[in-house]
């Protein structure tokens, strides 16, 4: 197979799922079934274009809805492997007894974006489902950013973030309360910003045209490879890791068809929003660099 970096592999990008007791079983049921469907082909089923893996505490992780979900790999597996991964996702449900007894994930996230920033010549991204963002501003990854959450959430969102910037000494966090997602840290090229469908403000009217200007799986692969681009990236913040946040429960399938999209392509992402009869509402992105 040829290395994930090299133009024109189709190598399955790498994805862990870090489940915690009590998780919402939808948060991690929706983007699972989204990066599963996806195929950098769709006339091929045996091109899937993610490998998902499922990190527990336990051998079973029960879900808030009473399903048992299996875990593949230990914390402490997933902590040996975590260089193997290109992208770490959390998700919310039982986020009080995670954020008081400092559970998982919390140090799984501390993990990875340490990854990021001491070897930026990895594309990587963290993503977040519903009031899995909490756990995000809770470990300081969302300061200086901009991020979402569930709307219901929204207070208990600001104060986390701006307790974690008051004790870590750091920015504050644009909490953006009308968002399905919001990307930080994004990378591709963007053309012409008027007409690309990706850049998303709260000022946009929201009827852009299309763009031509999405690279795709290539991106991804060049950006692993580029000297220029490893160097750009690691003068980003956080070393360039690309962050995630999205709203309530369903609007994680947003984020993650938007994952499709820019680490496959627009064709892809569309495809699997096609077979789930799903309709795609895209988020907001911040911080645009062709990288």
């Amino acid at each position: 197979m040829a290395a994930k970096g090299a133009e024109g592999s189709n190598e399955p990008v790498e994805v862990l799922f870090a489940l915690h007791s009590s998780f919402n079983l939808t948060d991690f049921a929706g983007p699972l079934e989204v990066l599963t469907t996806a195929l950098h082909d769709k006339s091929d089923e045996s091109s899937k274009a993610f490998n998902c893996t499922i990190a527990g505490s336990e051998d079973k992780i029960m879900s808030e809805q009473g399903v048992a979900i299996a875990s593949q790999i230990t914390y402490k597996e997933a902590y040996d492997r975590l260089s193997d991964f290109d992208v770490l996702i959390v998700v919310g449900g039982n986020h009080e007894a995670v954020l008081k007894g400092k559970l998982e994930p919390l140090p799984m996230i501390t993990a990875f974006s340490e990854l990021q920033v001491n070897d930026s010549s990895r594309e990587r991204t963290l993503l977040s489902v519903c009031t899995g963002s909490l756990f995000l501003a809770e470990q300081g990854i969302l300061s200086g950013l901009s991020a979402t959450t569930h709307p219901d959430y929204m207070t208990k969102f600001e104060i986390v973030c701006s307790t974690a910037a008051q004790r870590n000494l750091q920015e504050r966090t644009d909490v953006v309360e009308d968002a399905r997602y919001v990307v930080n840290n994004l990378r591709f090229e963007l053309g012409d910003e008027d007409e690309n469908p990706y850049i998303r403000r709260k000022s946009d009217n929201n009827d852009r045209r299309p763009s031509n200007a999405r690279k795709g799986s290539i991106s991804f692969q060049g950006s692993n490879t580029r000297r220029e681009s490893i160097a750009r990236r690691a003068a980003m913040r956080l070393g360039g890791l690309r962050v995630i946040t999205s709203g309530g429960v369903c609007a994680g399938l947003d984020a993650a068809l938007y994952l499709v999209s820019i680490l496959v392509d627009d064709g892809a992402a569309n495809e699997v929003a096609r077979v789930m009869q799903h309709e795609w509402i895209k988020g907001t992105v911040v911080d645009g660099l062709d990288v």
